[in-house]
């Protein structure tokens, strides 16, 4: 039997704590809180998606939810202030964001929501440059937007603190200037990487460091040049799915994977449920499902991928509404640890 007389205990990188095995006992002066809920969620997040501003074609500022861990139809969240679309969306453990857009002119706006309620959008700040069709990536500090038109078709990425409010500051740029990115950015704790792009449809996939920003480093391929790609990862896997291919201007209903603390070109994940799966949002996240919602023309379509296999998508419920180019976050998706 031994003692341990601290105050914390966590891994070498701070963002968890040991495994404890066999039979222990705990002896405190003060007090002790057991962690609660399911494992696939605990944390400080809720294992809640978020649905934001969706465009039916038609603007509104509808937000809904889902709950990640289970399946069936969304419900209301709440309404966001400007109704706009082709954002960029990205998300701590208690807030979710979307960024940009168009109305059709081109925003700056910055709205967050509250995620673990239900209620409306709060104003957060501006980006410095209006733009719309960006793409949108986070780790549990520092919320980022990148690329888009203004409508210029721009590399620039903006860079937030999501726990305060306030401008957008100056992070980097991406490693070629593209539009046509909104939901197509994801990643790990210390990586934001996003893929595809237009006005020439790529299948690049670029990443940058949270901690450091600059020019975006390229990672690999997809396995099609695509655009308007609906992504969302885990601490491990990042995903890439549907998207517009060119000239056809037609969708695709691939999904690609890649390991995301490595570089390389992504891999065959899969096949969604539908093939008009494009301008859908970002996915929303926990870690061990994806979830993806919307698709162009609007329909309202949910379907899931279990993130640690392969395979196809299967069917998660209904929107509210028909939906398409949402800003979609989770509060416990991979940059979170």
């Amino acid at each position: 039997m031994s003692d341990i007389k601290i105050n914390n205990i966590t891994s070498r990188d701070g963002n968890s704590g040991p495994t404890i095995a066999g039979v222990s006992t705990v002896s405190s002066s003060t007090f002790m809180v057991m962690p609660s809920g399911d494992t696939a969620i605990r944390g400080a997040g809720s294992g809640r998606g978020v649905i934001l501003n969706q465009s039916t074609p038609g603007l509104t500022t509808q937000n809904d939810f889902i709950t990640i861990a289970t399946t069936g139809n969304s419900q209301d969240f709440g309404d966001q202030s400007v109704a706009r679309y082709s954002k960029g969306s990205f998300a701590s453990s208690t807030r979710g964001f979307d960024a940009g857009g168009s109305t059709p002119t081109m925003e700056t706006d910055i709205e967050y929501v509250t995620i673990s309620s239900q209620g409306g959008g709060n104003d957060f700040g501006d980006l410095r440059t209006a733009r719309a069709y960006l793409g949108g990536a986070s780790n549990s500090t520092i919320g980022i937007v990148a690329g888009g038109g203004t409508p210029v078709v721009t590399s620039v990425i903006e860079s937030v603190v999501m726990a305060s409010a306030g401008e957008a500051s100056s992070f980097g740029d991406l490693s070629l200037a593209r539009t046509y990115l909104s939901g197509s950015g994801c990643q790990s704790t210390t990586r934001g990487l996003f893929a595809g792009g237009h006005p020439m449809t790529t299948n690049l996939i670029d990443f940058v460091l949270f901690s450091t920003g600059g020019t975006a480093i390229k990672f690999g391929d997809l396995t099609l040049s695509r655009s308007g790609v609906s992504a969302g990862s885990n601490t491990t896997r990042g995903i890439f799915a549907g998207g517009s291919l060119q000239p056809a201007n037609t969708g695709s209903n691939t999904i690609d994977y890649i390991t995301m603390a490595t570089e390389g070109n992504a891999v065959d994940f899969g096949d969604a449920t539908h093939t008009d799966f494009r301008w859908m949002g970002a996915g929303m996240y926990s870690a061990t499902r994806g979830v993806h919602c919307g698709g162009y023309p609007a329909i309202n379509t949910i379907q899931y991928i279990t993130i640690a296999t392969t395979g196809n998508a299967t069917d998660f419920g209904d929107t509210i509404q028909a939906i398409g180019n949402s800003g979609n976050s989770s509060d416990v998706h991979g940059g979170l640890g």
